[in-house]
C-alpha cells in the first residue's frame, strides 16, 4: 500500500447533507513490550529517545516497516465436520464401505481416482500390490508448472475404508497410528495423501497439523465431494443403498 492510501477521506450524504469520514489502515509495529520510561519521553516531547523501541525508530527514520505477523490459526475440523450430512449421503457412504470393507485393495483404486477427480494437475503412477505395498497404496505426481516444462511434487497415498458413523454408533476413525504409518513412508519433498470412508481422530489430525506434517486428509464427507454429483444422476440410487 503507497503511503497516500493509510488515511483516505470518504465524502458521503445523508438526508440531502454531505459529510465527510475518513478510512485509516494502520500496521502494527513488531513491538512486544512498550516501556513505561519511553511513553514518558513521548509526554516530555522527545519519542525518539534511546528508551524507544527498535522497530519505532526504523519507521521514522527510514521509513521500514517491521510488522507484527501471526500464523494463521489451526485447523482441525470437528468430527461433525467429516461426516455425510444428510440421510442420502449416509447412506451412499455406508454402500461404499460395505462393497468395499473385505476386498481392500479394490478400495484403494477408488481412492486414487477420488484423489485425482479433486484437481486435474493430479497424476496417479501406480496402485500398488496389495500385499508388501512399503506403506504407500498409490504413488503419484502433482503437476507444478505448465506442461511445456512440467515440474512435480511426489506423493504417497493411504487408503483407509473404516466403518462410517452408524446410528447408534461411533466411527471406526484413522488414528495416529495410521496416520504415522504413512508419515514415515514419505520421503524428502514428497506429501502424503488419506482417503477414508470415516473420520480423522482428533488426536492424529491436531498432531498431523501442528507438526506441520504435509498431510492432506479425505475423509468421508471429502468423498461424497466426488461421489454425490454421480449418485444423484440415479434416480433410485437411495433405494438401492
Amino acid at each position: 500500500m503507497p503511503a497516500t492510501s493509510d488515511l483516505v477521506a470518504v465524502w458521503k450524504t445523508t438526508d440531502g447533507q454531505r459529510f465527510q469520514n475518513y478510512r485509516a489502515t494502520f500496521t502494527l509495529l513488531d513491538i512486544p513490550i512498550v516501556r513505561r520510561a519511553w511513553i514518558t519521553d513521548i509526554e516530555a516531547g522527545d519519542p525518539l529517545s534511546e528508551t524507544a523501541p527498535g522497530s519505532w525508530i526504523d519507521w521514522v527514520r527510514r521509513g521500514k516497516y517491521r510488522a507484527l505477523t501471526a500464523e494463521s490459526t489451526t485447523v482441525i475440523r470437528s468430527q461433525e465436520a467429516q461426516r455425510a450430512d444428510t440421510p442420502v449421503k449416509k447412506a451412499i457412504l455406508l454402500a461404499v464401505w460395505a462393497h468395499f470393507k473385505d476386498a481392500p485393495h479394490a478400495f484403494e483404486a477408488l481412492a486414487a481416482r477420488i484423489f485425482q477427480m479433486h484437481d486435474q494437475r493430479v497424476i496417479i503412477d501406480k496402485i500398488t500390490q496389495a500385499v508388501a505395498d512399503g506403506g504407500r497404496d498409490a504413488i503419484g505426481r502433482y503437476l507444478l508448472r505448465l506442461s511445456e516444462d512440467p515440474v512435480y511434487a511426489e506423493f504417497a497415498l493411504e487408503a483407509k475404508c473404516y466403518r462410517p458413523p452408524l446410528e447408534g454408533t461411533s466411527a471406526n476413525a484413522v488414528g495416529v497410528k495410521d496416520v504415522s504409518r504413512l508419515i514415515s513412508r514419505i520421503r524428502h519433498r514428497q506429501f502424503g495423501v488419506l482417503v477414508t470412508t470415516s473420520t480423522i481422530g482428533r488426536q492424529a489430525y491436531q498432531e498431523v497439523r501442528e507438526d506441520r506434517h504435509p498431510i492432506i486428509f479425505f475423509s468421508g464427507k471429502d468423498m461424497l465431494t466426488f461421489l454425490w454429483p454421480t449418485a444423484s444422476t440415479h434416480r433410485n440410487w437411495s433405494k438401492t443403498c
